[in-house]
């Protein structure tokens, strides 16, 4: 798919009424507008300049910090403010994962617990990542969150591979994306210690 391209087939302007019949203009893909999605315990939706606050205090632990390698430590507000703007392209979409508490429409009413990352990979992938804060490990809330996103991106983009990247040691993710139905390539991921694996 060729961005933004506008395809004439025909070298000479066409009558006005016949404006528009003969173009076509390929569309973008696009992870602008993902909706927000409600599962039973959770309501999930694009993070916002006023999530800063709340993303800052789930994001700023060494836990996360040192598992994710794009996240900066200390993680500062600066740092969550440049994350959900970093969607902006529509190439990236960063998604907050709180306690039910609001619709999904509307600003989240709960409790920030976790975020999911979403990212157009090239014509034929879309990544997804995620971290979970302390207090909520260990309770499903990642397999819930990203098997409902999984699930839409899925539907969204059917020609799209879904794909992550983990570290083998890592064996709570590991498990938790082979229980998601990622498989292993055998693959070096692109960042470092880290292996691909794919959603079969």
């Amino acid at each position: 798919m060729i961005a933004g391209a506008v395809a004439v087939l025909f070298p000479h302007r066409p009558a006005p009424h016949l404006e528009g019949m003969f173009t076509i203009r390929a569309v973008r893909a696009s992870l602008c507008d993902l909706p927000g999605i409600e599962t039973p315990r959770l309501s999930i939706a694009s993070l916002r300049l006023e999530d800063a606050d709340a993303l800052r205090r789930l994001t700023d632990d060494p836990a996360i910090t040192a598992a994710v390698d794009f996240l900066p430590a200390p993680f500062t507000l600066q740092d969550a403010e440049d994350l959900i703007q970093s969607g902006r392209r529509g190439q990236d979409r960063f998604l907050g994962a709180w306690t039910r508490g609001a619709a999904a429409d509307e600003s989240p009413g709960g409790e920030l617990i976790g975020v999911v990352g979403t990212h157009l990979r090239g014509a034929g992938a879309i990544e997804i990542g995620y971290w979970i804060g302390g207090a909520a490990r260990g309770r499903g809330f990642a397999f819930e969150a990203v098997s409902a996103i999984i699930g839409h991106l899925a539907g969204r983009f059917p020609s799209r591979t879904i794909v992550a990247e983990c570290r083998p040691a890592n064996i709570a993710s590991w498990e938790l994306l082979k229980k998601l139905g990622f498989r292993d390539t055998g693959e070096e991921g692109h960042r470092p210690g880290r292996r691909l694996l794919r959603r079969s």
